[in-house]
């Protein structure tokens, strides 16, 4: 079993894996982010895997020394998480849909600004102040966000939005990100399921036959590295040559990754 996507924490299992794994069960407690980003780590304190945004619905299976051991909702991705990023909240209304927003304590461009949201994050908004959006969290611009369901059109232009972001090792925002990072990020955005590491990844969408051109969209798979098609000729991708977000012609991509040693391109998909 992935233990990326296997809900055990090494001492308490999720309920579905009953008859699977030796271990207590628990059918957890529901949760979501309540903080701008949460590490989500290989063990309380480790490395970071992934991220998870505010807003973010997540199982609560474990808990340990102020960590909780969840799984994200949305894409079955398991791990640790500090415990004060966790606690509850009504069911997000909208999501950022801007690069980057911050939250304010007051609905004028003036006020001060409480914390910093990235692409995707989701909030619960109560009300609205003119061209502003009222959270529990604080008032957003309304510009910034749009209705859950009301996705972007084009995965492309999301993972656009995004150019000279640094780049991240498990990273999923604005403020840092890596490779598949920037693909979830950008299909998430269109209202599409997606998984969080490139090799989960490379397993969805349709293969593209060998005469198949390029299109928008597309995804390329080289070992550990992935990135989206712009169009035939250009690719965009979270990077270690640039150690950013940047669009890359698709030749040039291919030599270089391997004269570094990267390897050929391992697959061509098509999601959806």
């Amino acid at each position: 079993m992935d233990r990326r996507v296997t809900p055990y924490s090494g001492r308490v299992a999720h309920v579905s894996l009953k008859g699977r794994i030796s271990a207590p069960l628990t059918e957890g407690r529901s949760g979501r982010i309540v903080v701008p980003l949460a590490d989500l780590r290989d063990k309380p304190g480790g490395a970071r895997d992934r991220q998870l945004l505010m807003g973010a619905a997540v199982t609560v299976i474990d808990h340990e020394e102020g960590h909780l051991f969840v799984q994200s909702r949305r894409d079955g991705y398991c791990g640790w998480v500090e415990s004060a990023a966790v606690g509850e909240g009504p069911e997000p209304t909208h999501w950022v849909a801007a690069p980057a927003t911050h939250l304010h304590t007051e609905p004028l461009v003036q006020a001060p600004e409480t914390a910093s949201l990235s692409l995707g994050s989701q909030l619960a908004v109560t009300a609205f102040s003119g061209a502003w959006a009222q959270t529990p969290q604080g008032f957003v611009p309304l510009c910034h966000l749009r209705p859950i369901g009301q996705w972007a059109p084009d995965a492309v232009s999301v993972a656009e939005s995004l150019l000279g972001t640094p780049y991240l090792w498990g990273g999923n925002s604005r403020f840092g990100i890596d490779c598949s990072g920037l693909v979830q990020v950008a299909l998430h955005a269109t209202g599409c399921d997606c998984p969080g590491d490139s090799d989960m990844q490379m397993e969805m969408g349709r293969p593209l036959a060998p005469q198949e051109g390029l299109s928008r969209g597309d995804l390329l798979f080289w070992k550990g590295h992935v990135a989206l098609v712009v169009n035939p000729d250009v690719l965009i991708h979270a990077n270690g040559a640039t150690m950013s977000v940047a669009c890359e012609g698709i030749v040039e991509a291919i030599r270089r990754i391997a004269e570094a040693g990267g390897g050929p391109v391992l697959a061509r998909k098509r999601p959806g």
